[in-house]
């Protein structure tokens, strides 16, 4: 799984010219699923995602997590992320997982920031075209790749 976390002072998602899901202070959170993930990418992102320190302390040090500032997620999925730009000028996204297990586990990753976390977290919806704004603070943007958890 890979993951594009961006600190936001606001952020939304429309669909179909509406607005869907909006949050406030946060994370927008852009998620890739590929082929081969399973729960123990989940667990370890979630648990990244819910611990990321980003946010600054009363000395202006980037020492607080999104929970200790009251902030929300808003989590988008994006296959995207898993884009093969070596050969050619066309991404390959042959690497993203299949859209059942993706959205298996776009949707395990947003229940465990909520259940095992108490995140507030509003989604996207899987597979829409969707179109996305937010106010970026920093900026701050956080790559994360599950593959690259230290065993």
């Amino acid at each position: 799984m890979k993951l594009v976390i961006t600190r936001v002072d606001h952020a939304a998602v429309n669909i179909d010219g509406a607005c869907h899901a909006s949050i406030g202070k946060g994370f927008l959170v852009l998620c890739g699923v590929a082929e081969g993930d399973g729960e123990a990418d989940v667990a370890y992102l979630a648990k990244k995602t819910a611990g990321l320190r980003v946010f600054s302390d009363d000395e202006g040090k980037m020492n607080r997590s999104c929970a200790d500032v009251g902030g929300e997620i808003l989590v988008v999925s994006n296959f995207t992320l898993l884009a093969e730009t070596r050969k050619g000028n066309r991404p390959s996204f042959v690497r993203a997982a299949a859209p059942e297990l993706a959205n298996a586990l776009y949707e395990s990753y947003v229940e465990t920031l909520r259940k095992e976390y108490g995140y507030t977290v509003k989604t996207g919806v899987f597979a829409a075209h969707m179109e996305l704004s937010s106010q970026n603070n920093g900026p701050i943007t956080i790559l994360m790749d599950s593959k690259e958890a230290v065993q």
